[in-house]
């Protein structure tokens, strides 16, 4: 699911991710995958450079934890880590020197250690969290996250230094995504590495990724969570059966989403998107500026991650144009607005929201004036919706 929420440090959640163990079996699903890390490292076939490839919410960053805790653990049972030796308790911390992180972060000059506290704590409450809670938590405002020129030089920096105390020294990216051209720096570290040395990228999108990063990495894929393993999750946490149902089909193979569902996070996406569709219907030109204003001020992750639930909303609305009847994932407002939408809107028009959709994250990305471009985009849908197919 592309629904986005504000990050929220709910009771909840900190009662059930704060010290939490990253150990294998404590994670959930993704039974075959912790199969294949499990045998690379018994078989001594670890790559140096693997990149863990999954949607969002599937469990990328836990699952890079618990390897990086595994082929370090003293005292390894034939599937797991210990949890108990020295270095499973330093990586549980987060504390251990041989472990290292990078992730987005906003600003030009920054890098990661910056905000080591925030990371600490961040991946301690929920490690299946998404790019824009985390950039939130820094306060990124109308900034794009990125991972810096001085972030790269810093990893070659760190990732020169013997290993402390751990038979392999590891480093964990974050969304190499994020990268974008600095990655080239990262090159000929990642594929001529200093002994004993692991690179771990956790990866949602490998388009946005360097060809020549690709290349030099061995890539394991991850799955979407099954409804059967979000359940199992929820219910073991004390959520009754059915409500765990309900949840799962919801969040669409998305833990973070279940947790946000879970913890009733109001879904403010979902409102100022289906708003903009009524306002766009009607083509008032106070209301599109009104509607502009608001939108331009949430910031440039935040105006990204509304049009990916966009875009996620077109695609279950073209379930429910196509099959009246079908199970979608559109709850409430979003369901009588879809029902209420197969009126008025047929497929050609489907097809040019979409590229809409789609043009307008292309020039957010490339930090046009969002002002001017929803503006323009919200008289463009009017056109859209009004034509007749």
């Amino acid at each position: 699911s592309f629904k986005i929420h504000s990050f929220i440090h709910s009771k909840f959640i900190h009662s059930k991710f704060t010290h939490s163990s990253m150990r294998f079996k404590d994670i959930i699903g993704q039974a075959t995958t912790k199969q294949q890390l499990v045998q690379a490292v018994r078989s001594e076939r670890m790559p140096h450079a693997a990149i863990f490839l999954g949607p969002r919410g599937c469990g990328g960053l836990p699952l890079a934890i618990a390897f990086a805790q595994y082929v370090n653990c003293e005292n390894p049972t034939e599937d797991d880590a210990c949890g108990t030796c020295r270095n499973c308790i330093r990586i549980h911390k987060g504390v251990h020197p041989d472990l290292h992180y990078s992730y987005p972060t906003v600003g030009s000059k920054v890098i990661s250690t910056h905000f080591l506290k925030e990371w600490r704590e961040a991946i301690a409450t929920n490690p299946y969290m998404d790019v824009n809670q985390w950039l939130q938590i820094l306060g990124a405002d109308n900034k794009q996250g990125n991972i810096t020129r001085d972030e790269c030089v810093d990893i070659v920096r760190k990732m020169s230094f013997k290993n402390y105390e751990a038979p392999y020294k590891v480093l964990i990216i974050w969304l190499p995504e994020y990268l974008a051209k600095e990655g080239n720096r990262l090159l000929k570290l990642i594929e001529e590495p200093p002994p004993k040395t692991l690179f771990i990228l956790v990866a949602e999108n490998q388009e946005l990724i360097l060809n020549t990063i690709l290349s030099r990495c061995q890539i394991t894929k991850i799955n979407k969570l099954r409804d059967e393993d979000i359940i199992g999750g929820l219910v073991a946490k004390g959520i009754p059966e059915e409500e765990a149902k309900r949840i799962a089909f919801l969040s669409d193979g998305n833990y973070n989403e279940a947790l946000k569902q879970l913890n009733h996070e109001t879904n403010d996406h979902a409102t100022l998107f289906l708003k903009w569709f009524r306002v766009g219907y009607k083509g008032n030109g106070i209301e599109m500026v009104n509607w502009v204003d608001i939108f331009s001020k949430l910031g440039r992750e935040n105006q990204k991650q509304l049009l990916n639930y966009a875009l996620y909303f077109m695609r279950e609305f073209m379930i429910v144009k196509m099959t009246p009847n079908a199970q979608v994932r559109l709850q409430g407002d979003e369901l009588t607005t879809a029902q209420k939408m197969t009126k008025v809107i047929e497929f050609d028009q489907i097809e040019k929201i979409t590229k809409l959709l789609n043009d307008s994250y292309y020039y957010i990305e490339r930090n046009a004036n969002p002002k001017a471009l929803f503006l323009d985009a919200s008289i463009q849908l009017h056109k859209i919706l009004r034509k007749k197919s």
